[in-house]
């Protein structure tokens, strides 16, 4: 099974990217299965449901969401609605919607997909990440009731993020992580067979500060005072993401593959 992880979707430009690009990536690549994490994929503070049916409409079986799921507050009946739609797992118990589910691809092969928080750095506690994603893997094991098993880790921490790889290998076919917004050079195949990078970068305008048109956030830092509001960079995006194939018989990862496409961090040819 080849499935293909894009990182997060940053404000209007990321969109509109992903929805140009992502039909032709699923057909030239051969793609069974696409999750999409779309937690800025409206004005980079969470995503609406017309965003939403916008990016499965270009093709995303599952979209994970994050710490700003429901900043849009029409997402708040948008997950109960629509169970392509993921919050996290850990987020408040009394939370609509759901933070993981079994897909099926056209083939019938049926894919889990979780979604989970970290607790390093953040700006509040969320329940233990850990013990979250532990129920959900017992539940459906690798190779035996699910044919490939996806992890989202949106956190701030590298540490607490390779954690969770190792934490999660032997269990599932990929470890993704997503919020920081800056691709991670770590892409690889752990011991037990899950497929890990510590972020997957975002999809979005990368001469930016993680997304974000430049201007505010350098005023900020340097005057420690801010005049306007955070606005997402409109300029050429970056599809950032991974692209894993795994045995369909062990549902681990055979290969793994760092996405770059177009803009200034498409690596150029040798």
């Amino acid at each position: 099974m080849r499935i293909l992880f894009l990182g997060d979707v940053m404000g209007r430009a990321g969109r509109q990217a992903v929805t140009e690009a992502l039909p032709r990536m699923r057909s030239d690549w051969r793609v069974d299965f696409v999750v999409v994490n779309a937690d800025n994929a409206t004005g980079g503070m969470g995503c609406n449901a017309a965003h939403a049916n916008a990016l499965l409409a270009a093709g995303a079986d599952c979209l994970t969401l994050g710490d700003h799921c429901f900043d849009q507050k029409d997402m708040l009946q948008a997950v109960e609605g629509d169970t392509r739609l993921l919050r996290p797992i850990n987020f408040a118990k009394a939370a609509p919607g759901r933070g993981a589910r079994v897909f099926q691809d056209a083939r019938g092969r049926k894919v889990l997909v979780a979604h989970v928080l970290g607790n390093v750095f953040m700006k509040r506690a969320f329940d233990d990440p850990f013990s979250a994603i532990d129920s959900v893997l017992r539940t459906h094991p690798l190779g035996g009731s699910v044919q490939a098993a996806v992890v989202d880790v949106h956190c701030e921490a590298t540490s607490e993020k390779m954690a969770m790889g190792h934490f999660c290998d032997g269990r599932v076919s990929v470890v993704v992580g997503t919020h920081t917004h800056s691709p991670t050079a770590d892409a690889q195949i752990l011991p037990g067979g899950a497929a890990y990078q510590t972020d997957t970068g975002m999809c979005g305008d990368y001469l930016s500060v993680i997304g974000m048109d430049k201007t505010e956030p350098m005023r900020r830092f340097v005057t420690g005072m801010g005049k306007t509001r955070f606005t997402p960079a409109m300029g050429e995006v970056t599809l950032s993401g991974l692209l894993v194939e795994t045995d369909d018989a062990t549902g681990k990862a055979r290969d793994v593959r760092m996405i770059r496409q177009g803009g200034r961090l498409e690596p150029s040819a040798p």
